[in-house]
């Protein structure tokens, strides 16, 4: 914290000091951070007036109380080869608040930089930064007039940033960023990463697309990683990380003043990654600590799962090692109050070139929300999402993850909301043991379920 401290000081000095230089959140093209962010998908041109270099901070919070529990088909097993088992006892209480930080500044006439930082997450006790990126939307700065016609629907973003595949992450909760997601919970399959690369977008008359590319790699460094086996396959080819091809097609047009349609697709390919899009928001989930046992006797320590260590708890992440490639379509309908957001999601992928056959998950998601009151200050939804696949290819049968969650909220500004949720998430086909370092443990998900209640507040600005 003390280098966010430093941090205000340094920008108050700024500001004293360039008083007559520099204004304050008079951003361009940015998408607002409260109420008004719902269903902004992308990124978006306005008409906002560059006046000179201009600075941008903001903040979002989020705090959750949690009364949820879990249950599988072991009971309190005491069968040989382990002398006691069962999950978690979990308490209702709060959980950890969360809390963002949003550094940016407008450089230039169409330029502007932006800096997320998490000051407060579940898995990081430390302040650090999640990424950050510089947006383009005009070439002024080269030459006065530079492609105007072309800039005028173009976007670039370069940056080690929050890369665009799909839609699910406009209405996913980014730690304490939650404003936008009706829900407390994100997709099973939650696909979000932050890796080195740039986007270009070009946006016209309701048409979108997109292509970018990234160098694959959540953790920055000029090291070779070696994801695959340690028996080296001939010719290796998992010793060269390969980069990530990003794209998106789509069409959104708002149809008269009651319907809005929108519906798009995206593709992410990486032939060899030292990441993993399901497993790379180091944030955490929202459902702290379900389905983890107690490591009651006969578990070895390292199997004691916490909040922190075990951060994705009530995710699915199907573990491709080493290459992926997904499609996801979705579709936004929008008619007066009502909303309909569908993900449709294809995954495939394995662990080492060479020895693996390639595995599939698919995702499907559907949101119905409801936005009624004032301004839609208030709303009620309900999400189902299912998840189908093979966790090995050697597996007989795919697991299945559901979950079913009803909410509702109430903007009591346009900057607070308050949510409350139900939820359960059930798992099926799991073996009844697992292999853990040699020894066979009972497996957590076998005929596993959570389910409770959870309260969520959350400020944006």
């Amino acid at each position: 914290m003390k280098k966010i401290y430093l941090l205000f000081i340094v920008l108050a000095s700024t500001f004293a000091a360039n008083a007559q230089k520099l204004s304050f959140g008079n951003m361009q093209n940015q998408v607002p951070r409260d109420q008004r962010a719902i269903n902004v998908f992308d990124v978006r041109k306005d008409t906002t007036a560059y006046k000179g270099i201009s600075v941008d901070l903001g903040g979002a919070f989020a705090l959750q109380f949690q009364a949820i529990n879990s249950f599988n088909d072991h009971g309190d097993y005491t069968g040989t080869p382990n002398a006691g088992y069962r999950l978690n006892n979990l308490t209702n209480d709060f959980n950890l608040p969360n809390a963002n930080m949003t550094i940016g500044a407008q450089l230039a006439d169409g330029v502007r930089v932006n800096l997320d930082i998490y000051l407060a997450s579940r898995h990081h006790h430390e302040t650090w930064v999640q990424g950050g990126y510089l947006q383009i939307d005009k070439l002024d700065f080269i030459k006065k007039g530079l492609l105007e016609d072309v800039m005028k629907y173009t976007t670039i973003k370069i940056g080690q940033m929050e890369n665009n595949y799909g839609d699910a992450h406009f209405r996913r909760s980014n730690n304490a960023y939650t404003i936008t997601n009706p829900f407390i919970g994100n997709n099973i399959m939650d696909a979000f990463t932050t890796e080195m690369g740039a986007e270009i977008y070009y946006n016209r008359n309701g048409f979108i697309s997109m292509i970018g590319a990234t160098n694959s790699k959540l953790n920055q460094n000029v090291q070779e990683v070696i994801p695959g086996p340690t028996t080296a396959v001939t010719p290796d080819q998992n010793t060269t990380i390969s980069p990530t091809i990003l794209a998106k097609l789509g069409w959104d047009k708002q149809i008269d003043s009651d319907l809005r349609i929108r519906l798009t697709g995206s593709y992410y390919h990486t032939a060899n990654s030292s990441g993993n899009l399901y497993s790379s928001d180091r944030a955490g989930s929202r459902f702290y600590s379900v389905m983890t046992h107690s490591g009651t006797i006969g578990y070895p320590s390292s199997n004691i799962l916490d909040s922190e260590s075990n951060k994705d708890t009530g995710r699915f992440n199907p573990g491709f090692g080493n290459w992926a490639t997904s499609y996801m379509i979705n579709p936004f309908v929008k008619y007066k109050g009502f909303e309909f957001f569908g993900t449709l999601e294809f995954a495939s992928g394995g662990d080492y070139k060479g020895t693996d056959d390639t595995r599939k998950v698919n995702q499907y998601v559907g949101d119905l929300v409801y936005r009624f009151g004032s301004h839609e200050n208030l709303y009620v939804g309900a999400r189902y999402n299912l998840v189908d696949g093979k966790l090995r290819n050697s597996d007989a049968e795919a697991v299945q993850v559901n979950r079913f969650e009803a909410a509702a909220g109430w903007f009591m500004t346009k900057n607070i909301l308050a949510k409350l949720s139900y939820v359960q998430q059930n798992y099926k086909n799991y073996q009844q043991f697992g292999n853990v370092g040699g020894v066979s443990m009972p497996n957590d998900f076998y005929g596993g379920k959570f389910e409770g209640l959870m309260f969520e507040a959350t400020i944006s600005f």
